[in-house]
Protein backbone atom coordinates (compact mmCIF):
# COMPACT_ATOMS: atom_id res chain seq x y z
CA UNK A 1 0.00 0.00 0.00
CA UNK A 2 1.56 3.16 -1.10
CA UNK A 3 2.12 5.94 1.85
CA UNK A 4 0.18 8.51 2.88
CA UNK A 5 1.28 11.75 1.67
CA UNK A 6 2.16 14.10 4.77
CA UNK A 7 -0.51 16.27 4.57
CA UNK A 8 -2.90 14.02 4.42
CA UNK A 9 -1.33 12.62 7.74
CA UNK A 10 -1.10 16.31 9.55
CA UNK A 11 -4.60 16.79 8.43
CA UNK A 12 -5.79 13.58 10.26
CA UNK A 13 -3.95 14.92 13.19
CA UNK A 14 -5.27 18.01 13.30
CA UNK A 15 -8.74 16.75 12.86
CA UNK A 16 -7.65 14.57 15.85
CA UNK A 17 -6.87 17.50 18.30
CA UNK A 18 -10.07 19.41 17.44
CA UNK A 19 -11.99 16.15 17.92
CA UNK A 20 -10.26 15.78 21.72
CA UNK A 21 -11.28 19.57 22.00
CA UNK A 22 -7.43 20.51 22.25
CA UNK A 23 -9.02 23.59 19.84
CA UNK A 24 -12.69 24.07 20.16
CA UNK A 25 -14.64 26.22 17.38
CA UNK A 26 -13.81 30.25 17.20
CA UNK A 27 -9.99 29.23 18.84
CA UNK A 28 -7.01 30.21 16.63
CA UNK A 29 -4.80 27.48 16.13
CA UNK A 30 -0.81 28.26 16.67
CA UNK A 31 1.17 29.53 13.88
CA UNK A 32 2.33 26.91 11.07
CA UNK A 33 5.88 27.24 11.84
CA UNK A 34 4.78 26.05 15.35
CA UNK A 35 2.82 23.62 13.89
CA UNK A 36 5.35 21.86 11.71
CA UNK A 37 7.74 22.11 14.82
CA UNK A 38 5.69 19.86 17.02
CA UNK A 39 4.54 17.31 14.23
CA UNK A 40 8.59 17.68 12.76
CA UNK A 41 7.65 18.64 8.73
CA UNK A 42 7.91 21.30 6.48
CA UNK A 43 5.74 24.31 7.12
CA UNK A 44 4.37 23.94 2.94
CA UNK A 45 3.14 20.27 4.67
CA UNK A 46 1.20 22.15 7.63
CA UNK A 47 -0.49 24.60 5.27
CA UNK A 48 -1.39 21.82 2.59
CA UNK A 49 -2.77 20.29 5.96
CA UNK A 50 -5.00 23.45 6.79
CA UNK A 51 -5.81 23.84 3.00
CA UNK A 52 -8.09 20.70 2.95
CA UNK A 53 -9.35 21.08 5.89
CA UNK A 54 -10.65 24.42 5.23
CA UNK A 55 -11.99 23.56 2.35
CA UNK A 56 -14.24 20.75 4.47
CA UNK A 57 -15.09 23.19 6.72
CA UNK A 58 -12.98 21.91 9.51
CA UNK A 59 -11.49 25.13 9.56
CA UNK A 60 -11.87 28.70 8.64
CA UNK A 61 -9.44 31.06 7.45
CA UNK A 62 -9.13 34.79 7.92
CA UNK A 63 -7.14 37.03 6.08
CA UNK A 64 -4.76 39.05 7.92
CA UNK A 65 -5.64 37.24 11.57
CA UNK A 66 -5.09 33.59 11.05
CA UNK A 67 -6.75 30.00 10.90
CA UNK A 68 -9.40 29.57 13.25
CA UNK A 69 -11.57 25.86 14.14
CA UNK A 70 -14.84 26.72 12.34
CA UNK A 71 -18.19 27.26 14.05
CA UNK A 72 -19.96 23.47 13.46
CA UNK A 73 -22.85 24.20 10.91
CA UNK A 74 -26.06 21.76 10.32
CA UNK A 75 -25.59 20.71 6.78
CA UNK A 76 -28.53 20.58 4.40
CA UNK A 77 -29.82 16.85 3.40
CA UNK A 78 -30.22 17.10 -0.37
CA UNK A 79 -31.98 14.30 -1.64
CA UNK A 80 -31.72 13.43 -5.38
CA UNK A 81 -34.88 11.09 -6.14
CA UNK A 82 -37.27 10.60 -8.97
CA UNK A 83 -39.91 10.98 -5.95
CA UNK A 84 -38.35 14.68 -5.78
CA UNK A 85 -40.63 15.50 -8.95
CA UNK A 86 -44.36 16.53 -7.32
CA UNK A 87 -46.99 17.30 -9.57
CA UNK A 88 -47.94 20.43 -7.24
CA UNK A 89 -44.44 22.70 -7.74
CA UNK A 90 -40.63 22.90 -7.52
CA UNK A 91 -38.65 19.57 -6.23
CA UNK A 92 -36.58 22.09 -4.35
CA UNK A 93 -39.39 23.48 -2.26
CA UNK A 94 -40.26 19.59 -1.49
CA UNK A 95 -37.45 18.80 -0.33
CA UNK A 96 -36.48 21.72 2.27
CA UNK A 97 -40.31 21.21 3.15
CA UNK A 98 -39.41 17.79 4.51
CA UNK A 99 -36.46 19.39 6.37
CA UNK A 100 -38.30 21.92 8.31
CA UNK A 101 -36.73 25.01 6.08
CA UNK A 102 -37.94 27.81 3.84
CA UNK A 103 -37.20 26.85 0.27
CA UNK A 104 -36.64 29.85 -2.34
CA UNK A 105 -34.62 31.21 -4.98
CA UNK A 106 -33.25 33.59 -7.27
CA UNK A 107 -32.76 33.51 -10.50
CA UNK A 108 -31.91 35.21 -14.38
CA UNK A 109 -33.08 34.15 -17.74
CA UNK A 110 -31.54 35.03 -20.64
CA UNK A 111 -33.61 33.90 -23.79
CA UNK A 112 -32.00 33.15 -27.38
CA UNK A 113 -28.11 32.04 -26.05
CA UNK A 114 -25.98 30.13 -28.15
CA UNK A 115 -25.09 26.73 -26.85
CA UNK A 116 -21.40 26.39 -26.13
CA UNK A 117 -19.76 23.36 -27.27
CA UNK A 118 -20.50 21.20 -23.99
CA UNK A 119 -23.75 22.20 -23.43
CA UNK A 120 -24.85 21.29 -27.24
CA UNK A 121 -23.15 17.89 -26.99
CA UNK A 122 -25.26 17.50 -23.97
CA UNK A 123 -28.59 18.37 -25.52
CA UNK A 124 -27.64 16.78 -28.53
CA UNK A 125 -28.13 20.16 -30.92
CA UNK A 126 -25.58 21.99 -32.83
CA UNK A 127 -22.98 24.49 -31.27
CA UNK A 128 -24.43 27.85 -31.51
CA UNK A 129 -28.01 26.39 -31.69
CA UNK A 130 -30.14 28.47 -29.33
CA UNK A 131 -31.20 27.73 -26.01
CA UNK A 132 -32.72 29.76 -22.80
CA UNK A 133 -30.07 29.80 -20.21
CA UNK A 134 -31.00 30.01 -16.40
CA UNK A 135 -28.96 30.89 -13.76
CA UNK A 136 -30.22 29.75 -10.08
CA UNK A 137 -29.49 30.65 -6.77
CA UNK A 138 -30.86 28.01 -3.90
CA UNK A 139 -31.85 29.24 -0.46
CA UNK A 140 -32.44 27.45 2.60
CA UNK A 141 -34.34 29.91 5.15
CA UNK A 142 -32.90 32.68 2.89
CA UNK A 143 -29.05 31.43 3.03
CA UNK A 144 -27.57 30.02 -0.25
CA UNK A 145 -26.66 26.50 -0.41
CA UNK A 146 -26.86 25.34 -3.50
CA UNK A 147 -26.01 26.91 -7.64
CA UNK A 148 -27.67 25.91 -11.17
CA UNK A 149 -27.14 26.25 -14.60
CA UNK A 150 -30.01 25.57 -16.60
CA UNK A 151 -30.02 25.45 -20.55
CA UNK A 152 -33.17 24.54 -22.55
CA UNK A 153 -33.49 24.04 -26.49
CA UNK A 154 -35.10 27.65 -27.42
CA UNK A 155 -36.88 25.26 -30.53
CA UNK A 156 -38.32 23.22 -28.00
CA UNK A 157 -40.30 25.46 -25.98
CA UNK A 158 -40.37 28.87 -28.42
CA UNK A 159 -43.92 29.81 -28.37
CA UNK A 160 -45.36 28.80 -25.75
CA UNK A 161 -46.55 29.54 -21.68
CA UNK A 162 -43.70 27.70 -20.34
CA UNK A 163 -40.54 28.91 -22.84
CA UNK A 164 -39.33 31.12 -19.62
CA UNK A 165 -38.66 28.82 -16.56
CA UNK A 166 -39.85 31.56 -14.41
CA UNK A 167 -42.03 33.36 -15.91
CA UNK A 168 -45.75 32.38 -17.17
CA UNK A 169 -48.33 30.48 -15.00
CA UNK A 170 -45.77 27.37 -14.69
CA UNK A 171 -43.19 29.41 -13.55
CA UNK A 172 -40.74 27.35 -11.14
CA UNK A 173 -42.81 24.23 -11.24
CA UNK A 174 -39.63 22.29 -12.63
CA UNK A 175 -38.83 20.89 -15.44
CA UNK A 176 -40.83 17.68 -15.97
CA UNK A 177 -43.96 19.66 -14.96
CA UNK A 178 -43.57 22.36 -17.50
CA UNK A 179 -42.57 19.97 -20.08
CA UNK A 180 -45.65 18.62 -19.53
CA UNK A 181 -47.78 21.44 -20.60
CA UNK A 182 -46.58 21.56 -23.59
CA UNK A 183 -47.48 17.46 -23.85
CA UNK A 184 -43.71 16.31 -23.55
CA UNK A 185 -43.22 13.60 -21.42
CA UNK A 186 -40.08 13.05 -19.83
CA UNK A 187 -39.22 9.79 -18.94
CA UNK A 188 -36.00 9.97 -17.26
CA UNK A 189 -32.97 12.17 -15.67
CA UNK A 190 -29.43 11.42 -15.78
CA UNK A 191 -26.73 12.84 -13.22
CA UNK A 192 -23.52 12.62 -13.11
CA UNK A 193 -21.51 13.89 -9.54
CA UNK A 194 -17.78 15.21 -9.69
CA UNK A 195 -15.71 16.13 -6.85
CA UNK A 196 -13.93 19.78 -7.49
CA UNK A 197 -12.97 22.98 -5.66
CA UNK A 198 -14.87 25.84 -5.91
CA UNK A 199 -14.28 28.96 -8.55
CA UNK A 200 -13.84 32.72 -6.57
CA UNK A 201 -17.25 33.18 -8.24
CA UNK A 202 -18.97 30.36 -6.62
CA UNK A 203 -17.24 30.57 -3.02
CA UNK A 204 -18.54 34.37 -3.27
CA UNK A 205 -22.30 33.04 -4.08
CA UNK A 206 -22.16 30.36 -1.55
CA UNK A 207 -20.19 32.22 1.06
CA UNK A 208 -17.60 29.79 1.01
CA UNK A 209 -13.53 29.97 0.92
CA UNK A 210 -12.06 30.14 -2.68
CA UNK A 211 -11.75 26.16 -3.31
CA UNK A 212 -13.75 24.60 -1.06
CA UNK A 213 -14.57 21.11 -2.15
CA UNK A 214 -18.33 21.12 -4.13
CA UNK A 215 -19.90 18.45 -5.79
CA UNK A 216 -20.76 18.94 -9.69
CA UNK A 217 -24.03 17.63 -10.92
CA UNK A 218 -24.15 17.56 -14.41
CA UNK A 219 -27.31 16.44 -15.26
CA UNK A 220 -29.57 16.27 -17.97
CA UNK A 221 -33.42 15.35 -18.52
CA UNK A 222 -34.70 13.39 -21.22
CA UNK A 223 -38.16 12.92 -23.20
CA UNK A 224 -39.95 9.37 -23.68
CA UNK A 225 -38.78 9.43 -27.14
CA UNK A 226 -34.96 10.37 -25.77
CA UNK A 227 -34.33 13.48 -26.70
CA UNK A 228 -32.52 15.69 -24.13
CA UNK A 229 -34.82 18.46 -23.52
CA UNK A 230 -32.82 20.06 -20.48
CA UNK A 231 -29.50 19.62 -19.03
CA UNK A 232 -27.77 21.73 -16.17
CA UNK A 233 -24.76 22.18 -13.82
CA UNK A 234 -25.28 22.38 -10.24
CA UNK A 235 -23.29 23.13 -8.06
CA UNK A 236 -23.81 21.88 -4.19
CA UNK A 237 -20.82 22.73 -1.06
CA UNK A 238 -19.78 19.61 0.67
CA UNK A 239 -19.61 22.09 4.00
CA UNK A 240 -23.21 23.05 3.37
CA UNK A 241 -24.87 20.14 2.53
CA UNK A 242 -24.71 16.48 2.25
CA UNK A 243 -26.14 14.56 -1.14
CA UNK A 244 -28.24 11.55 -0.63
CA UNK A 245 -29.37 9.40 -3.66
CA UNK A 246 -32.50 7.27 -3.58
CA UNK A 247 -32.68 4.48 -6.18
CA UNK A 248 -35.89 2.81 -6.90
CA UNK A 249 -35.81 -0.95 -6.03
CA UNK A 250 -38.24 -3.38 -9.42
CA UNK A 251 -39.90 -5.67 -7.72
CA UNK A 252 -41.04 -7.57 -11.40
Amino acid sequence: MPEQPPYLRIADVLRRRIADREWTPGDRLPSRAQIAQECGVGENVIRRAQELLISQGVLEGRAGSGTYVAEPRERVRVVRSAAREQPDGSPFRSDMRALGRQGGWESRTDAKVPAPGEIASRLGIAVGDLCVRTVYEFLADGRPVQLSTSWEPYDLTAGTIVVLPEGGPHAGEGVVNRMAEIGITVGHAVEQPEPRHATAEEASLLGIQKGALVTHIRRTYYSDQGRPVETADIVVPVALCEIVYEVPINRQ
